[in-house]
């Protein structure tokens, strides 16, 4: 760690240290330079002085900090889950990041790190801090883990219909615009080069060349991230003796990420399906477990692969092929309606604009074919949308589809409900729909079923939780008012 801590202090303050060799070059003084890396390398190396951390039967603790002095407890019994995060430096060095995780949006206790710990003690330190999931149930030892989804280079294909190369891209113009070598280059001999191609070129062939290039360089980029984040994938479940068990996923070339979870707390999954990668046949899965954040890539069990990979690993995780796989029953005309009025609304008004303003001025041929191509688009989106929306309630799941632009199928095991909710705003009401709203305390905490029909929202969630006809609630309720809840 008297490595890894500098090292990592001088990536973490890269703008600062590039600022100051900016600044020494424009003044002819290196001093500047040479004191900031002075001082992160003396920061970095202090860490490892100041940072230690103890278990004990009750809670696991951390002290730490050079210039404050900072104490974090955390008890045991909150853990939810334990995962690995060791980066190349650590890697060659035999040493891991282990993060404790209690699922609580709190700060200090959300994510419990401990930098770093040597990689050979991980596995008995995991079962210390998950003793009831992964301690051996028998003299006999716990039974071998079995892969149920293994990664594969051509899951590489799903990785340009992101964003994420574009994102890096716009990340790197900001880190070079904070630190002033924009301002350098601005006078450079590359800069006075590419002025004088665009000149011989012209505008359009520079637009051009330059959005192409863009592109090219984002889908590389893509590429790249997905293949070193995401490969050599493993997931793999391992039951125990007494029919529980863990799910266990590493991933990652040059940074290695492992995360283990305990089945017990598993709430069901999370079938994501952004519009492009859908396209192609390819979906991503989350993981709605207690104590995990369902919104971010702690909940992540695979990336975007085939959609059949997606659906054959969550049957085999929740055992209920006919959930993640089965039909899913439709909103009604009133549903269909909502997702047409909400798609065509805006085109309908500005085309009544644009041929209201044809009696004062000429409206452009080309703004009218503009005004036609977002007009059909919306009209795709709003099929799409009114087909995607569904679903399922009944042997103790709850199953709800909806979007477009990125579709989910949220698959929740009713055992974890905690409370119900229909609200209905003042065009839901006036259109006879409502949202019915599942309260977990898995995942992103609450799971929506849009615009189902209002005389039969509280029947859904009778049909999953059979404790509210036990407590004569749904029947009570016929009409919901704006906001209904109930919750056991």
């Amino acid at each position: 760690m008297l490595l890894v801590h500098p090292a990592h202090e001088l990536l973490r303050q890269l703008p600062l240290l590039i600022g100051s060799v900016v600044l020494g070059s424009a003044t002819g003084n290196q001093t500047w330079s040479a004191v900031v890396l002075g001082l992160l390398v003396v920061f970095g190396v202090a860490r490892w002085f100041t940072t230690t951390y103890r278990i004990d039967g009750e809670q696991i603790q951390r002290r730490e900090g050079v210039l404050r002095r900072t104490v974090t407890s955390l008890p045991r019994n909150r853990i939810r889950s334990v995962s690995t995060d060791a980066r190349l430096l650590h890697r060659l060095l035999g040493l891991t990041v282990v993060k404790v995780s209690t699922g609580r949006e709190v700060k200090g206790d959300a994510e419990f790190a401990l930098d770093a710990v040597q990689a050979a003690d991980v596995p008995a330190l995991r079962a210390i801090l998950l003793a009831d999931s992964l301690a051996p149930k028998s003299e006999v030892g716990p039974p071998p883990s079995r892969v149920i989804a293994r990664w594969q280079p051509s899951w590489l294909r799903y990785s340009p219909l992101s964003f994420t190369g574009l994102a890096m891209i716009a990340a790197a113009v900001g880190v070079v615009y904070q630190t002033g070598v924009a301002m350098a280059l601005r006078d450079s001999a590359l800069a006075r080069q590419g002025v004088d191609a665009a000149e011989r070129f012209g505008v359009v062939v520079t637009v051009a060349i330059g959005v192409g290039g863009l592109l090219l360089l984002s889908v590389v980029l893509s590429v790249v991230r997905s293949l070193v984040t995401f490969g050599n994938l493993v997931l793999s479940r391992r039951d125990d003796h007494g029919g529980a068990g863990v799910l266990h996923l590493e991933h990652g070339l040059l940074r290695a990420r492992e995360s283990t979870f305990d089945m017990r707390r598993l709430r069901g999954g999370t079938i994501r399906e952004p519009a492009l990668v859908r396209m192609f046949g390819g979906s991503r899965l989350d993981a709605v477990m207690t104590g995990v954040d369902g919104a971010g890539e702690a909940s992540l069990l695979l990336p975007p692969c085939p959609a059949a990979t997606v659906r054959d690993v969550l049957s085999e995780v929740t055992g209920r092929p006919d959930v993640v796989r089965g039909e899913l029953r439709r909103h009604g005309r009133a549903a269909t309606r909502r997702r047409w009025t909400r798609a065509l609304s805006i085109p309908v008004a500005l085309g009544v604009a644009m041929a209201g303003a044809t009696v004062v001025v000429e409206v452009p041929p080309v703004a009218w074919v503009t005004w036609a191509l977002a007009t059909v688009l919306a009209g795709v989106l709003a099929a799409d949308r009114a087909r995607s929306l569904g679903h399922r309630a009944g042997d103790g799941w709850l199953v709800a589809q909806a979007g477009s632009m990125e579709r989910r199928r949220d698959c929740i095991a009713a055992a974890g409900v905690i409370g119900w909710t229909v609200r209905q705003t003042l065009f839901q009401r006036r259109a006879g729909v409502a949202t019915l709203v599942a309260a977990t305390a898995a995942g992103v905490k609450g799971y929506r079923v849009l615009d189902v029909p209002a005389e039969v929202a509280w029947s859904v969630a009778a049909s999953a939780s059979p404790w509210l006809i036990e407590n004569d609630w749904a029947s009570a309720r016929r009409g919901p008012s704006c906001a209904d809840t109930f919750a056991v």
